[in-house]
């Protein structure tokens, strides 16, 4: 297949909010820590964790690491139940994968990704998994695009990024990939559309790659 087709996880494919809402607060608690604003953290999603807790915390640096070890002890025991595929996500990636071939780049840790996409059913569909791990440098860096895609033994032609926040459109630009942005998730719109075409749903950016020569 001459096309490629990478995806972010959560806020493009899955609704995991409650899951990580439920595993920052509880580790709040835990590290006896004031609780922060769901929005506020719902605005950082897209982060690796470590960063945002820093940008949280910025008073707690110290902390950060011990935070990530709590939060993931919470996460671990909830992700699975607290986690579903957002509207149009499977029939997304149906008809992307009878046109292109796809992978998944995003900064959720490597432990879950895996099982989390089998969970969903919907693992079989990717050919390649980029996660936190297996990056020095996450997105918005090109890093991880650039090696979604030699992995995939596929160049920069034809390849396209479909993500809900800002770093994901930075990341696919940087790549020199063509960005396609989703409102269903955490970005902002505005901010979204100012840099890349802006879509509904996987489903209808897609669509939209279906539909190019």
């Amino acid at each position: 297949m001459n096309k490629t087709i990478l995806f972010d996880l959560d806020g493009t494919l899955i609704d995991s909010t409650d899951a990580i809402l439920n595993s920052f607060q509880g580790a709040f608690k835990a590290l006896g820590l004031t609780s922060k604003n769901n929005e506020e953290i719902k605005n950082l999603i897209g982060y690796p964790l470590e960063q945002m807790f820093r940008m949280l915390y910025p008073d707690k640096v110290n902390l950060s690491k011990e935070f990530v070890l709590t939060y993931r002890e919470i996460y671990t025991q909830i992700y699975l139940e607290q986690t579903t595929l957002l509207p149009k996500a499977k029939e997304a990636l149906e008809l992307g994968s009878e046109i292109a071939d796809l992978g998944i780049v995003t900064t959720k840790g490597g432990k879950f990704t895996p099982i989390l996409l089998d969970y969903l059913g919907v693992k079989k569909f990717f050919k390649t998994l980029i996660t936190l791990e297996d990056v020095t440098n996450p997105k918005p860096s090109s890093e991880p695009i650039i090696l979604a895609l030699k992995r995939l033994n596929k160049t920069q032609e034809n390849a396209y990024m479909i993500g809900d926040t800002i770093l994901d459109i930075q990341a696919a630009i940087s790549a020199n990939i063509t960005p396609l942005a989703l409102t269903c998730g955490y970005g902002n719109e505005n901010e979204l559309k100012s840099r890349s075409m802006v879509f509904l749903n996987a489903y209808e950016a897609v669509n939209y790659i279906a539909r190019l020569n």
